[in-house]
């Protein structure tokens, strides 16, 4: 048995759907909360429970007592936790939601997996931790001492609360740092769709920092895969590594390594669609990073990896699936 929190999440779901595919059994765990409309959500599940293997507890992660429930209940021997408070820009506006469930409910998922015997827990953090870094392609080996949104903040903040219960307890963690995810069944508050829904209705699309951004984009089924993938690798020791520590804890970048102009990514999706957008420059946003690039060499090394969804191939179902979700 295999938990997937935020199993209703647009990740959680196409990692999910992986599992089941390949004949696991998946119990998902989501708060169905109303950030973006929760009929998306819904509807994510509905396909789901297509699968005889999947089982679904709506809880939240920063209640402890709906944690240990399931943990009790059905006894997972691995953990994928992708449930967290999403949206750099929303941290500005809410933080609070940030701390209940990026980092009371990472602890909580952190405090069953030791008292459960996890033999694998693999836990999203997030290309945000890179922050003010100027150097690219991003390294797992940088200095990620200074975040620019809360959001980024408690990503590092799961690291560093993964590694010590990796030290302490021998608990194996690896934690996924998350570049730019697009593809079908995509989160509203993300860029394809704010782009795409506003060039169907014919709104036009705030490009900020007068479109001179760069962005690592990634198609679903490539994260999917590779997370599956790091599951399936539990880490050594890292005095395997040449390490000074001893703990069974890795941190790795998930993405393309392939960064694309803002301005290139917005006329692919205006090639997809077969019209053009109405733009509005905007100034950089606080919180925002100018440009990302993950380094997955490691990713690579360690698991096979091999992300190899070009751009317009992804953008192209992605809208494909945007026009069927909304009947269009």
């Amino acid at each position: 048995m295999i938990l997937v929190t935020g199993a209703a999440g647009f990740i959680g779901m196409h990692v999910s759907q992986r599992l089941l595919e390949r004949g696991e059994q998946v119990v998902g765990l989501d708060n169905l909360n109303d950030y973006y409309d929760p009929a998306l959500k819904h509807a994510r599940l509905r396909e789901l429970e297509k699968h005889d293997g999947f089982s679904f507890i709506k809880g939240d992660l920063a209640d402890a007592t709906c944690v240990n429930g399931l943990f009790e209940k059905y006894n997972p021997q691995r953990v994928i936790n992708l449930a967290a408070q999403a949206g750099v820009r929303y941290s500005l506006e809410n933080p609070a939601a940030y701390i209940q469930s990026n980092v009371v409910g990472f602890a909580n998922i952190l405090e069953a997996c030791r008292h459960n015997d996890i033999k694998h827990l693999v836990y999203a953090s997030s290309s945000s931790v890179y922050g003010a870094n100027r150097e690219v392609p991003f390294s797992v080996d940088d200095n990620v001492d200074h975040p620019v949104s809360l959001y980024a903040a408690t990503k590092k903040s799961n690291e560093l609360m993964a590694h010590t219960y990796s030290h302490l307890y021998g608990l194996a963690t690896t934690g996924l740092r998350y570049f730019t995810v697009y593809g079908p069944w995509g989160r509203p508050d993300m860029s394809p769709w704010l782009f795409t829904s506003a060039i169907f209705e014919d709104r036009p699309i705030k490009v900020f920092n007068e479109g001179n951004m760069e962005r690592d984009f990634t198609y679903i089924d490539d994260i999917a895969d590779g997370t599956v993938k790091t599951l399936d690798t539990p880490p050594p020791p890292m005095s395997d590594l040449d390490s000074l520590s001893k703990a069974p804890y890795r941190v790795f970048n998930i993405g393309n390594h392939q960064p694309v102009t803002l301005m290139d990514y917005i006329a692919t999706i205006e090639n997809a669609i077969g019209k053009a957008a109405t733009k509005e420059f905007l100034p950089m946003q606080a919180g925002d990073m100018l440009r990302t690039c993950a380094d997955v060499q490691a990713l690579s090394k360690a698991t096979g990896f091999s992300p190899d969804t070009p751009l317009e191939e992804g953008i192209g179902k992605w809208v494909d699936w945007y026009r069927n979700y909304h009947g269009l």
